[in-house]
C-alpha cells in the first residue's frame, strides 16, 4: 500500500516541477519579448520623428519659432522688469502662436482687443461701484458680472461673432470677471489692468512678428495647396480604380490584403471628404492676412471652399466607384474584357484633365482650352458603342427563363449536406432515431427548421446569379458612376475658371507644360495635417 502511495506522490511532485519548468520557460520568453520591444522603442520613435519632419521641413521651422518666442518672452519673468504679471505674456505666446500668420493674426488681435475692451470696461464699473458708496458696492459688482457675463455669452450665439470673433469675446469675458471680481478685495484696480493689458500686448507683438517676419507660412498658400493636392488625389484614385477593376484573377488577392490606411484609392479621395472644416479654416484665417503676394491684391478665398464643395460632390462619385470594387456580385471578367479598353481610355482622359486643373491652379494660370480633348469624347463615345453592342447582357433574352428558386436552393442544401455525411462531418444517422411518435416529430420539426436556415442565405444569391441579365448589372452601375466622373468634371472645370477669372489668373500659353499622370506620391505635401487642436483660452 506505501509503495502505491509514494509512487502517487512521486507523479504528482514531477507534474508540478513539469508546470514550473512551463512557467519559467513562458516567462523568459516574455521577458525577452519584452527586452526585445524596449530595444525596438528608441529607434521607432526616431523614426516617427524623422518622418513628421521630413514630409514638411516648415514643421520643425516652426517648432524653432515658438521656443524662441517663448525664450524671449520668459526673460520678461525672470528678469521680473514686470513682476509677476509676466507670467501672462508666457501663456499669450503658448496661445497664440500657431502654424500659419493668418491664425495667428486671427487670435492675436481677438486677444489683444478683447482684453482692452474688457479692461476699459472694468474701469468704468469699479469707478461707478465706488462712487455708489460702500453697501452697494457688492450688489452693484454682482449685478454687472450678470449682465456682462449673460450678454457676452448671448452675442457667441451670433453666427457672424461666432465664425470671426468667439475667442475674442470668451477672452472679454474672462479679463472681465477676473478684474472686475478682484477688485473688490483689491484697491489699485488699474494696476491691474494695466498690467495685464501691457504684458498680453507683448506677448502677441512677439507673437506677431515671428509668424509675421520669421519664414511666414500663410494661411492662403495652405489652402491654395490643398486644392492642388485634392485635385491630384482624385486623378490618381480615378485611375487606380479603373485600374484595379479590370485587373487579372491573380492580383486581386494580393491587392485584397492591403488594409484601407493603405489603399491608394482611399488615400487619394479621403483627403477630399476630410477637408470641409479645413478649408473654412483656412479660408476664415487668410482674410486675416495682409496682401503679401507679388501682385499685392487680395485672393477669393471663399471661391476655394466652393471649389472645395464641388470637390466633394466629385469624390463622394469616387467612393462609390471604389465600392463597385467590393461588391457581393460581381460581372465575371470575360464579360469585363469587352469593356475593358474604353473604360481605361475614360478613366485616363478624365484623370488627364484632373492633373491639368491641379497644375493650372498651381501655377496660377488658366487651365488649356483643350483640357475636354477629342480623346475624352471619343472614349466616351467607345464605352457607348461597346455597351450598346451586347444587348443580351444589359436586358436579357425574351423567351420566358423562369426558374423553382425553392427547388434550386433544396438541391444546393442536400449536396452540401450529403457530401458532409459522406465526410463523416456529424450526420445524423437513422439508427440513432427514436420510433416514438413525440422524437420522431420532434425530429421532423428540428430537421426542417435546420434545413430553413441553411436555405435562407443561399436563396437570395442564386435568383440573382440565375438571372439571366443579372451578370452584367454590377458592371452596367460602374460603366455608369464612370460617366457620372466626366459629367461632373464640367463642374469642376467651371469652378476653376470662375476661380482663375476672379483671382486674375494668367492666360495659358502654348509652351506651358504637358501634362502626365503617374501614379507616383504626390509632390504636393499634405498641408492638412499642420494644423495642431486648439485648447483652453489659458
Amino acid at each position: 500500500m506505501f509503495p502505491k502511495v509514494h509512487a502517487g506522490m512521486d507523479v504528482e511532485m514531477n507534474s508540478n516541477m513539469d508546470c514550473g519548468k512551463s512557467k519559467g520557460i513562458i516567462g523568459e520568453k516574455s521577458l525577452q519579448i519584452l527586452v526585445d520591444k524596449m530595444k525596438k522603442y528608441p529607434v521607432s520613435i526616431w523614426r516617427t520623428v524623422w518622418k513628421v519632419g521630413r514630409e514638411d521641413p516648415r514643421r520643425v521651422m516652426h517648432a524653432a519659432k515658438v521656443g524662441v518666442a517663448l525664450t524671449l518672452v520668459s526673460l520678461l519673468y525672470l528678469l521680473q522688469p514686470l513682476g509677476q504679471n509676466a507670467i501672462w505674456a508666457v501663456m499669450t505666446v503658448v496661445v497664440v502662436l500657431e502654424f500659419t500668420a493668418g491664425a495667428t493674426l486671427c487670435k492675436g488681435l481677438n486677444r489683444g482687443l478683447g482684453t482692452l475692451l474688457a479692461g476699459s470696461l472694468a474701469f468704468f464699473i469699479e469707478y461707478i461701484a465706488t462712487e455708489s458708496g460702500h453697501v452697494f458696492r457688492a450688489i452693484f459688482i454682482g449685478a454687472a458680472v450678470f449682465l456682462i457675463g449673460a450678454a457676452a455669452t448671448y452675442i457667441r450665439f451670433i453666427p457672424y461673432i461666432r465664425k470671426n470673433y468667439d475667442y475674442g469675446v470668451v477672452i472679454f469675458l474672462l479679463t472681465f470677471n477676473l478684474i472686475t471680481v478682484s477688485s473688490y478685495r483689491v484697491d489699485n484696480v488699474m494696476k491691474i489692468t494695466h498690467d495685464r493689458f501691457f504684458t498680453i500686448a507683448i506677448g502677441c507683438g512677439v507673437c506677431l512678428v515671428m509668424s509675421l517676419l520669421v519664414f511666414p507660412n500663410w494661411s492662403g498658400e495652405e489652402l491654395h495647396s490643398s486644392t492642388v493636392f485634392k485635385l491630384e488625389g482624385l486623378a490618381r484614385s480615378i485611375e487606380a480604380c479603373v485600374n484595379e477593376y479590370f485587373i487579372e484573377q491573380d492580383q486581386i488577392e494580393a491587392n485584397q490584403e492591403k488594409s484601407s490606411a493603405e489603399d491608394p484609392i482611399y488615400q487619394g479621395y479621403k483627403a477630399v471628404l476630410d477637408s470641409k472644416s479645413f478649408d473654412e479654416t483656412m479660408a476664415l484665417h487668410a482674410s486675416w492676412e495682409p496682401r503679401h503676394s507679388r501682385h499685392c491684391y487680395r485672393f477669393p478665398w471663399q471661391q476655394y471652399v466652393k471649389l472645395g464643395n464641388v470637390l466633394r460632390h466629385f469624390g463622394y462619385t469616387v467612393v462609390a466607384l471604389h465600392g463597385c470594387l467590393r461588391t457581393e456580385i460581381q460581372t465575371p471578367r470575360s464579360v469585363r474584357g469587352l469593356f475593358k479598353d474604353p473604360s481605361i481610355r475614360l478613366a485616363g482622359e478624365v484623370s488627364k484633365g484632373l492633373m491639368e486643373l491641379a497644375n493650372s491652379i498651381r501655377n496660377r494660370r488658366h487651365c488649356s482650352p483643350e483640357i475636354l480633348s477629342d480623346h475624352l469624347h471619343e472614349a466616351l463615345q467607345d464605352l457607348n458603342t461597346a455597351i450598346k453592342s451586347q444587348p443580351r447582357l444589359f436586358l436579357g433574352s425574351n423567351s420566358n427563363q423562369a426558374t423553382n428558386m425553392l427547388a434550386l436552393a433544396a438541391a444546393h442544401a442536400t449536396s452540401q449536406k450529403n457530401a458532409k455525411n459522406s465526410s463523416g462531418g456529424g450526420g445524423v444517422s437513422l439508427s440513432s432515431v427514436k420510433t416514438d411518435s413525440s422524437a420522431l416529430m420532434e425530429w421532423k420539426s428540428k430537421r426542417e427548421s435546420s434545413e430553413r436556415k441553411f436555405l435562407r442565405p443561399q436563396l437570395s444569391k442564386l435568383a440573382i446569379t440565375s438571372l439571366e441579365f443579372s451578370e452584367a448589372l454590377p458592371f452596367a452601375a460602374f460603366a455608369a458612376l464612370l460617366v457620372e466622373t466626366v459629367a461632373k468634371l464640367d463642374n469642376v472645370i467651371e469652378e476653376v475658371e470662375e476661380l482663375g477669372r476672379i483671382a486674375g489668373f494668367k492666360e495659358y500659353e502654348r509652351g506651358d507644360e504637358n501634362i502626365v499622370v503617374t501614379s507616383d506620391k504626390p509632390q504636393v505635401i499634405d498641408v492638412t495635417q499642420n494644423q495642431l487642436p486648439s485648447h483652453g483660452v489659458d
